[in-house]
């Protein structure tokens, strides 16, 4: 999945800035950071539930067949860890072996979006409205998905 348009991408920069203690150092983080990222606190507006890469993209791929558009989603260097943008509160609560959380009290590196870098980057970036994936949508999807992926012969 591709970026936003210019109105989108400023959009969702606005939107993910505002969870930061402040805002135009985010901005002036990810204008000037040779990687093009920056820190912010999970749990305010968002939570993320962190997936291990072979279980990652292929529930992503089952996600998209749910959903028109999923929430932001995020992939580490080489895709070993994704990365779904899920409502606040969803980490805390969340039983699942395998699967971490970044919720209240935690920081997560997030890349501008729109713009390639080098390490994290956007699978789905953020589109501004704030839309998040469904946690309970994303556990179906990663059932499905870790159902195939355990099957002998799966189609890839």
């Amino acid at each position: 999945m591709t970026g936003t348009g210019a109105s989108g991408t400023k959009s969702a920069v606005e939107w993910l800035a505002s969870v930061a203690p402040d805002p135009d150092a985010c901005r002036w983080e990810w204008e000037r950071n040779p990687h093009g990222v920056a820190l912010l606190p999970a749990g305010r507006r968002w939570d993320v539930l962190i997936l291990p890469g072979e279980l990652g993209r292929p529930t992503l791929d089952v996600l998209t067949r749910l959903v028109s558009r999923p929430g932001p989603v995020l992939a580490d260097f080489g895709d070993a860890r994704t990365g779904f943008f899920v409502p606040p509160g969803t980490a805390a609560r969340w039983l699942g072996t395998g699967v971490r959380g970044a919720g209240t009290g935690t920081w997560i590196v997030v890349p501008y979006p729109g713009r390639a870098t080098g390490g994290v980057h956007w699978l789905v970036p953020p589109d501004g409205t704030g839309t998040l994936t469904d946690a309970t949508l994303l556990e179906m999807a990663m059932h499905e998905a870790a159902g195939r992926l355990g099957r002998p012969g799966r189609d890839a």
